[in-house]
């Protein structure tokens, strides 16, 4: 992941990477290089926040959340239609108002089926409070309240979350008396907002922030509290819950040859390798989200929720069947969650000669982007090779928490610079000054550059990290500060 312009704003830093002397002396060599100190200070602020917060659009079907989505990142990306139900996936986007970014989520898929449209919107709705730090409660101000809004009502109350109650399809003054009438869902104020043309979401978005945390600080060296969280994440029948059962020594969760018996994440305590460690199972994710239905499409949510609350994500293959679109689709859930990452190929004990031929060769080309993520060859069935997961996580981990020390950056840097320049690009070579690690879990760097670096060598800069600094079972994020040109003062 790279991002050339990150985010600015937000609170004063502290400076998680750089402390004290170390921080003033990166300054002075920024200034050097035609950098001001508040240029490295956002920089470096921007890059060490932590996950963002999340925002969930909550609401009944047709009230109009898709297009208050689009309305609050500034572009049309949520799909929109006049009939209810289009939205089927849980998509994320990064929105930013007032200087401050954040993650909005869409949420959508309220169908009936045979449990009744309460207990569907109940679901979806019960998920998406649950991974959000606030919530924007939609309601069609033309409409009114509804039992199903009432309903919804009922669920914010008890997860106890900050709320925000938009009014949506108040076009004009003559519709802000109906506005008002939502005082009586016992939410506070109805901001009386029109989401297709505009009208109050600014006041509206001012109201979320004034309820929305900030980014959490990534720290260094910071220990997490318990247990390590271990997600086992994979297609259905790829042998998850045997995987559990094996390590754990003990039947813990109920193992079936139909594929799906795992609905929600079940957690377990498990002593492995001398330590205690919780594993999540999840459901086995089918397909797309948005191709799944009732079920199904409860149980992907749920498993996406397990992956943002774990550390590190086991991602079980079967080594029997061809690498799959999905599996890889499964493999970039977890990297782009940010989470350490090990590859676990089960039903080893079944393959012959040419099937392990085959696979290498199905490694290389379909999983090659995360030739950095620790291998183990297992068989949950028989328990071969199981002494290896732990080894295998634990190394994930450590590369996930790695630090690079600033002196120790810069000197590889300007070795890398020196002896493989960037392509001279419209008679121009823009080259990396100098950078600093902004955070970890996973590493993050910000690198100061006189150009625009072109994406192969922001890729090739990351493979040379790796190279020189290890970083094996971690995503490694990359953002590029260019410095500005600065006319001259008359």
């Amino acid at each position: 992941m790279n991002d050339q312009t990150p985010p600015e704003g937000g609170p004063a830093p502290e400076h998680g990477a750089l402390g004290g002397a170390e921080f003033d002396e990166f300054v002075e060599l920024a200034a050097d290089e035609g950098f001001d100190a508040e240029e490295v200070e956002g920089a470096i602020e921007a890059a060490s926040l932590g996950p963002l917060p999340v925002l969930a659009i909550v609401g009944r079907p047709n009230v109009g959340k898709s297009t208050l989505v689009n309305r609050v990142i500034g572009r049309r990306e949520a799909v929109v239609e006049d009939r209810p139900g289009v939205t089927r996936d849980r998509v994320t986007y990064e929105a930013e108002w007032s200087g401050r970014s954040f993650k909005v989520v869409d949420t959508g898929g309220w169908e009936q089926d045979v449990l009744g449209i309460d207990a569907s919107v109940a679901a979806q709705a019960e998920y998406a409070i649950e991974a959000a730090d606030a919530v924007v409660f939609v309601v069609d101000a033309t409409v009114g309240a509804t039992d199903t809004d009432e309903a919804v009502v009922r669920l914010l109350r008890k997860a106890g979350k900050p709320v925000v109650l938009c009014a949506n399809k108040v076009d004009g003054p003559s519709g802000e008396s109906d506005a008002a009438a939502l005082w009586a869902l016992g939410l506070g104020e109805p901001h009386p907002v029109s989401a297709l043309h505009g009208r109050g979401t600014g006041d509206m978005l001012d109201a979320v922030l004034e309820v929305l945390p900030t980014a959490p600080r990534e720290t260094f060296g910071a220990a997490p509290g318990g247990p390590r969280r271990v997600a086992l994440i994979g297609r259905p029948n790829v042998g998850k819950s045997s995987l559990l059962n094996k390590v754990a020594k003990e039947d813990r969760v109920v193992v079936d040859p139909l594929a799906g018996t795992t609905r929600d994440p079940v957690d377990e305590l498990i002593e492995l390798g001398g330590r205690t460690w919780k594993f999540i199972d999840t459901a086995g994710i089918r397909k797309r989200v948005h191709l799944q239905q009732g079920a199904d499409y409860y149980a992907s949510l749920r498993t996406a929720a397990a992956v943002e609350k774990a550390e590190v994500a086991v991602v079980l293959i079967d080594a029997s069947e061809s690498i799959s679109i999905q599996d890889q689709r499964i493999v970039t859930m977890a990297v782009e969650a940010g989470r350490a990452l090990v590859l676990a190929y089960n039903k080893w004990d079944t393959l012959d000669e040419e099937r392990r031929h085959y696979l290498e060769r199905e490694i290389e080309t379909e999983l090659g982007q995360v030739a950095w993520a620790p291998r183990v060859n297992v068989s949950a069935h028989t328990g071969r090779h199981m002494e290896k997961l732990v080894p295998a996580i634990e190394t994930a981990l450590e590369g996930w928490e790695t630090r690079v020390p600033t002196g120790r950056l810069n000197a590889f840097l300007g070795e890398l610079v020196a002896s493989h320049p960037h392509p001279v690009r419209g008679g121009k070579q823009p080259r990396i000054l100098f950078g600093t690690q902004a955070g970890t879990r996973p590493p993050r760097f910000v690198l100061f550059a006189s150009g625009f670096l072109e994406a192969g060598y922001r890729r090739f800069v990351e493979r040379r990290l790796r190279e020189e600094f290890g970083f094996e079972g971690t995503p490694v994020h990359l953002s590029v500060r260019v410095r500005e040109k600065r006319g001259r003062r008359k």
